[in-house]
């Protein structure tokens, strides 16, 4: 266990009288996952991957053994088969894993109600209430869950207890293994401070340079920069970032329904994406991943009850080294696959020139600004939107068939001229909901 600033103290204390906050971080999750399930792949240099035999993929996690060998998250297999000659790679269980988080939440709705999840490994838990009513410190309830955690699931998880959410997650990044870090008013100058900018949340590479030339290095420098150079050179968040560097964070750790599977916290945006098992050096190659990615996003999106009025793309490179988004803003909201993959493709085409000298390796398709299926439509004079109905009906028609015989039973043209993609079922096997950190 980790207690900064004094450990054993803070334990009794708890608080003082501020909010309590836990963020608890799953170790290497689908890792951790996956040698509880194998026995035999513990102690071994592992990682979650795809198919090795058709390059299929890239490192989704890594087992400690692998990370010491210098296995990085989201590099290529065969890269990190270069820095671990003998890495056991095995590929992804998906719904194995959207189990063990929710035997994980089941765990953490047994001290508060408030239980946000950040992707299927973390969630925030606010046990203020929990506190006073079991006479324990916040410090306290967080090794009662991680030793839960670890004898019920067999994985371990990281905690970070805060009065805040932003320095919460940052006490469960500042340990791999099972530690529990306490960041207090009293500590947190010595503790967070110090820290790299790019350690706190939302301060991602790009972020990081352009704060660099502002000779902000630290947590502590942004928090101590001025607001009005901030936001002249990041915009609106460049004050935001402040106030989080500072422990200002107010967010409410959103309450959630068990019995709902957490499912009445707010989606900001459906996507999926795919890492080629070649490389993608042609327009019917892009065109193939595409429509996949587009047959899956518009899928989801139609099951949810969900429009959107934002279709984006996301593009990484043969080398795994440039990796860029783009996004366009439709006229009307859609569910409907072919405009899905006709504006994803046409993004897509703008960008790249789709050809053996400019090599692409990974595409993602999302879809945002949300809204329900049964929202007003302004219907025009040409019958565009009688059009629309059409191909959206005939979507859920193909929908129902899909339900009841498999995903893959009807497929499109495009989508069939690549045979690397034969047998991928990309919306059963790739489906994770990520939640954003910021609320309307």
């Amino acid at each position: 266990m980790i207690f900064a600033g004094g450990g054993i103290e803070l334990i009794r204390n708890g608080m003082n009288g501020d909010r309590a906050i836990l963020h608890s971080d799953c170790n290497c999750f689908y890792a951790s996952v996956e040698m509880h399930l194998n026995p035999e792949l513990r102690g071994t240099a592992m990682c979650v991957g795809g198919d090795v035999e058709r390059r299929h993929g890239i490192v989704l996690a890594k087992s400690p053994l692998a990370k010491a060998a210098g296995v990085k998250t989201g590099e290529a297999l065969w890269q990190a088969r270069e820095k671990c000659p003998g890495l056991i790679v095995t590929p992804p269980h998906f719904k194995s894993y959207m189990r063990y988080s929710r035997l994980a939440r089941m765990i953490y709705y047994d001290y508060t109600n408030q239980v946000e999840p950040f992707g299927l490994d973390e969630a925030w838990l606010d046990v203020t209430g929990s506190e006073r009513y079991m006479g324990e410190s916040p410090a306290f309830i967080a090794q009662e869950i991680s030793e839960r955690i670890k004898a019920e699931l067999g994985i371990t998880v990281s905690i970070g207890v805060s009065w805040n959410k932003i320095f919460a997650k940052l006490g469960s990044d500042s340990d791999a293994g099972d530690g529990i870090m306490v960041i207090t008013r009293d500590n947190y100058r010595d503790v967070v401070w110090p820290r790299a900018v790019g350690d706190l949340i939302y301060v991602g590479p790009s972020t990081q340079r352009k704060l660099a030339q502002l000779d902000i290095f630290t947590i502590g420098d942004l928090a101590n920069a001025s607001s009005d150079l901030l936001h002249a050179w990041l915009g609106k968040m460049g004050p935001v970032l402040k106030l989080f560097a500072n422990g200002a964070d107010v967010s409410p750790v959103k309450v959630m329904n068990p019995a709902m599977g957490d499912v009445e916290r707010e989606v900001k945006s459906i996507g999926n994406g795919l890492t080629s098992a070649h490389n993608i050096e042609s327009p019917q190659d892009a065109k193939a991943l595409i429509w996949l990615l587009s047959e899956s996003v518009a899928q989801r999106l139609r099951e949810s009850n969900f429009i959107g009025k934002t279709i984006g793309i996301s593009v990484r490179d043969a080398q795994f080294l440039t990796y860029y988004t783009r996004q366009v803003k439709l006229e009307r909201p859609t569910c409907i696959t072919r405009e899905i993959a006709h504006t994803a493709y046409d993004l897509l085409c703008a960008n790249e020139p789709l050809d053996a000298a400019h090599p692409l390796r990974a595409l993602g398709v999302w879809v945002s600004g949300l809204m329900p299926l049964n929202s007003p439509v302004q219907y025009d004079l040409f019958g565009i939107e009688d059009k629309r109905r059409e191909l959206e009906n005939l979507d859920f028609a193909i929908d129902g068939l899909r339900h009841r015989f498999g995903n893959r039973c009807v497929m499109r043209l495009s989508e069939l001229c690549d045979n690397a993609l034969d047998g991928v079922d990309i919306k059963d096997e790739n489906v994770i909901h990520p939640v954003g950190f910021f609320h309307d």
